[in-house]
Formats: structure tokens, C-alpha cells, sequence
């Protein structure tokens, strides 16, 4: 391959998003990674794409809509470069509310959600009928949301990395920086972020997350329930996930925290209650201090620029974020929230 007009450090999702956006223009672009596609925190099970409530509006809630909204197309398009699947499909979500004040509450953020949300899209409550596929509820009422969405976390990624590939893009574990560089490398990158600038900017924070067997049928919406995403995937597994730990003993090993979040959604989903546990998965997630994604030009260093930060919003994120910061390195001009610049 020529000289790389684009080197992007890091193959999980903000990496491959945005070399899969620059390749789509004409750009040659090169991912590095020396543990290979989605070794760190993108490499995972559960793939839940839900959006922020509706309410208390904001930049960061206004980007994910954004984003959220273009993922149809986008996902589309690269399972159309690649042949292969992402996993992905508008679902929706269903959560159980407690309380009257929780229906109160779900009632207001309907409201906001009549108000920023394209026409269509919902955050209502509903009665709860007592299904298998249905979280018990204290209230006799759920909350339905008709835009949270999935996809199979590393089905995307191989999509994502074979598509980039059909646009005559590179994936290698190594080679010496050429041209401008995009580090998108997770929550060793924003270590490597904060002593460069000497201060804090994020550190890694554990999850931990499994894989049932069970065949949910084709539609079936993904829980959130005691703290607990439970996302059915379209090959017969289900998700659920994740922990957030911010002390730990191996980064890497699911432990005791794990069979407490699987105990938890075999309460919260009765359809779940003899599903084999048939992956166990854990990581360090990069969690921005701010917690919102560190997007920009890394100050002091010309030619270098930072996607980090995604935490557990990233995939959700990542057709935005591929695209904004593909305009940023290629064109110097991107719409992106001046606040999260490193």
C-alpha cells in the first residue's frame, strides 16, 4: 500500500468508524492495532444502542440523536461494502417502572421526548402484560422506547474492518507513523492522554458482560432492568451487561460481579431462566472524567488528533463520530461539540 493519507492507532469501533468514513471518500487509510480488531473494550457482547432520556436536553443528547438516527444507513452501507452482517436492528427497549413517581417521571420525559425526537419516535408508558420477555414491574407499567436499537458488537467490528478493506484500506498490528494520525486507542490511550497533558482526562473503568443462549424471535425488544442491559441478538444469543468497576484485581477476568449481573437478569427476564451461560467477557472501558468522548486535534502535537472516550455510549456514537472526525483530519473543518476537545 502507498503512504497512508490517514494512520488511525487503535481498531476498535471509533477507529474503524473513522477509517471506514475517510476510506468512503477516497482517503488511504491505515489501522493499527497490535492486538488486532476489537482487542479492547469494542470487543464485547452486548451491543445495546440506547439513547440518553429525553429531558434535561443537551450538546451530548442532541449528538447521540444524531448519530442514533444515521445508523440505519450507515450500518447499511457497510454491510453492503463488506457481505457480512453487523447485527443490527431499531428494536426498541422496555424498562420497568417501580413507583408512581418513576411513571411520573417516564410520563415528563414523554413529553420532552414529543419535543426533540423526530415525529414517530416514542418514550411512553405502557401496561405491563406479564410475558415471559417482560421485566417484572412494581407499577403495573413499562417504559417503552421505540429508538433504542442493537447490534452484535463484533459482527460490527469484522463488518467494519472487512468494508474498510474493500475500499483498499490496511488493518496490520504495526508499522511507523506516516502522515496524520488519529489515536483512538481506549483506556491505555487516555493514560498516555493525561501524562502528555499533565492532567486527568479519563482512566479505564472495568465491565463485565456474558452471552445466554436463547433464541428470542426476530423484533423481541432489549431490557434495561436493575441496572442490567438484556440485548437479544438475531443468532440466537442474548447479551447482558455491564458492570462499571472502578477497582479490580485483572482488568481482564470475569469474576464474582458477572454471576451478580447474570442473576439479575435471570430475575428481570423469566424467558432467561434455564439459558446457558455460553461466553463470559471483560475489559477496561475508556471513560472520559468528563464523561463525554474527547474528540479532537490532541493539543501540541500537529498532525495528531484523539477519538476516546466512548465509554458505553461508543457504538452508539460511532457513525457520527467516524464522520465528524473524517471531516476534521481530511478537510481541518468538523461540527463538533467545542467541549470535547482533549
Amino acid at each position: 500500500m502507498p503512504a497512508p493519507d490517514l494512520t488511525i492507532r487503535g481498531a476498535g469501533v471509533f477507529g474503524l468508524a473513522i477509517a471506514w468514513a475517510a476510506a468512503r471518500r477516497g482517503a488511504r487509510v491505515r489501522v493499527v492495532d497490535p492486538g488486532g480488531v476489537g482487542a479492547g473494550a469494542s470487543g464485547g457482547l452486548v451491543g445495546a444502542l440506547a439513547p440518553h432520556a429525553p429531558d434535561a436536553w443537551s450538546e451530548v443528547k442532541a449528538f447521540q440523536l444524531r448519530a442514533l438516527l444515521m445508523a440505519p444507513g450507515w450500518w447499511g452501507a457497510v454491510e453492503a461494502a463488506s457481505g457480512l452482517a453487523s447485527g443490527y436492528a431499531c428494536t426498541g427497549r422496555l424498562q420497568p417502572l417501580a413507583d408512581a413517581a418513576a411513571v411520573a417521571t417516564a410520563r415528563a420525559r414523554g413529553e420532552a421526548a414529543a419535543r426533540h425526537w423526530p415525529d414517530g419516535a416514542q418514550w411512553q408508558v405502557i401496561p405491563a402484560t406479564g410475558g415471559l420477555w417482560e421485566p417484572p414491574a412494581a407499577a403495573g407499567l413499562l417504559l417503552r422506547d421505540t429508538l433504542s436499537a442493537r447490534l452484535n458488537p463484533r459482527a460490527a467490528l469484522a463488518a467494519l474492518a472487512a468494508a474498510i478493506r474493500a475500499r483498499g484500506g490496511e488493518i496490520v498490528v504495526e508499522a511507523a507513523e506516516t502522515g496524520p494520525t488519529v489515536w483512538a486507542t481506549g483506556a491505555t490511550g487516555l493514560a498516555d492522554l493525561s501524562a502528555a497533558l499533565g492532567r486527568r482526562l479519563g482512566g479505564g473503568q472495568k465491565g463485565q458482560a456474558a452471552l445466554l443462549r436463547h433464541a428470542a424471535p426476530p423484533g423481541t425488544p432489549q431490557l434495561y432492568a436493575g441496572g442490567v442491559h438484556i440485548v437479544p441478538h438475531a443468532d440466537g444469543t442474548v447479551a447482558v451487561g455491564s458492570t462499571s468497576e472502578r477497582d479490580w484485581t485483572d482488568p481482564s477476568a470475569p469474576d464474582d460481579r458477572l454471576e451478580e449481573v447474570i442473576a439479575v437478569a435471570r430475575a428481570a427476564c423469566p424467558a432467561l431462566a434455564g439459558a446457558p451461560v455460553i461466553d463470559r467477557w471483560a475489559a477496561l472501558r475508556p471513560r472520559a472524567a468528563t464523561r463525554t468522548p474527547l474528540l479532537g486535534p490532541w493539543p501540541g502535537r500537529p498532525g495528531h488528533f484523539v477519538a476516546n472516550g466512548g465509554f458505553k455510549i461508543g457504538f452508539g456514537l460511532a457513525p457520527l463520530v467516524g464522520e465528524r472526525m473524517a471531516d476534521l483530519v481530511l478537510t481541518g473543518q468538523a461540527d463538533l461539540p467545542p467541549d470535547w476537545a482533549p
